[in-house]
């Protein structure tokens, strides 16, 4: 079977519904009524060193996602999408092209083949590339460029044929870019920070909130969880779904979706997943060290399938 799958990417800006569960998995879906306090300030008990026991601020739920498709276990659209615009930033800053600006926005259509749950890349239908230029340059120069210094040295040539589609530039000439064309960037671009539109989203944005809200936290130990299982062999893909409620510390469900790909139930990936991981919020911040200041970097290029966050360096799991 084929299809095909679009996720787009943007840099450097700094209603998943209710489903059918897994046989021994719990899913949860969350509305939102305008006064409710939600701001309300999470609890620490114990001593200061003893944050296993901090409460969940906000309340809601948050997916994480792998898959076997890339090294980086993540889906091979966003990792294009991502290493397009690094590849023009590279440019703009080595001024190999001079007339580059900041603003760009790239978004990758990939043709896909499924096998038993598992998607696998068959070619690269569509490439569209907008990014902010100066006054000097011509359109034509500018395509010519971005497909021969950007495209090219990007993706791999066997995602390449003569029936892939570009559209650069397609909107003609992009000189005014960033908040001055463009004000209100925060928390827009969810879906590029996270798998550009593969598994789901809970519909929290990252920016702006520290790691004591679950909307960020438990989406980077959702990840976590996927990919320590992806990389364990026990699956090819999964979605890993986690939901909390303001004042409590321990999760409210944990829900496991693999797609078909793995030997195992969900529910004995379940077990696997509680013997092996401990969801309370508190102990999220320890593991995962979040207290560090390590999320400049994640005002482009999303915030996963980077090796340099820990959430993206998989557990050892024993099962």
């Amino acid at each position: 079977m084929l299809f095909w799958m679009l996720t787009s990417s943007k840099t450097p800006m700094p209603r998943w519904p209710a489903k059918q569960c897994a046989r021994q998995a719990w899913c949860c879906c969350v509305g939102r009524s305008p006064p409710w306090p939600w701001w309300i300030i999470s609890v620490w008990y114990g001593t200061p060193s003893n944050t296993l026991v901090m409460t969940t601020l906000p309340r809601g739920l948050m997916f994480g996602y792998a898959t076997d498709e890339t090294e980086e276990c993540m889906p091979l659209t966003i990792i294009l999408a991502h290493k397009l615009n690094a590849r023009m930033a590279e440019l703009r800053r080595t001024s190999a092209l001079p007339w580059l600006r900041p603003d760009s926005k790239t978004q990758v259509t990939v043709q896909y083949t499924q096998k038993n749950g598992a998607v696998i890349p068959v070619r690269v239908h569509t490439i569209v590339i907008s990014v902010q230029h100066n006054e000097d340059i011509s359109l034509e120069d500018m395509r010519r460029a971005l497909k021969e210094q950007v495209i090219r040295a990007v993706v791999p040539a066997k995602y390449l044929d003569e029936d892939t589609i570009y559209h650069l530039q397609p909107s003609g000439r992009f000189v005014i870019g960033g908040p001055q064309g463009d004000a209100g960037v925060t928390g827009r671009k969810i879906i590029v920070d996270t798998y550009g539109g593969w598994g789901a989203h809970g519909g929290g944005a990252f920016s702006g909130k520290d790691y004591t809200k679950v909307d960020r936290s438990a989406a980077y130990a959702a990840r976590w969880v996927a990919k320590s299982l992806v990389k364990a062999g026990l699956c090819q893909r999964v979605l890993v779904q986690v939901s909390y409620a303001i004042g409590v510390a321990e999760p409210l469900s944990i829900s496991i979706f693999t797609y078909g790909t793995s030997e195992k139930t969900e529910r004995e990936l379940l077990e696997v997943v509680n013997k092996n991981f401990d969801l309370r919020p508190g102990v999220i911040v320890r593991d995962l060290d979040l207290k560090r200041p390590i999320y400049q970097k994640t005002a482009c290029y999303g915030h996963f399938g980077r090796k340099e966050f820990p959430w993206e360096v998989p557990k050892k799991l024993v099962f």
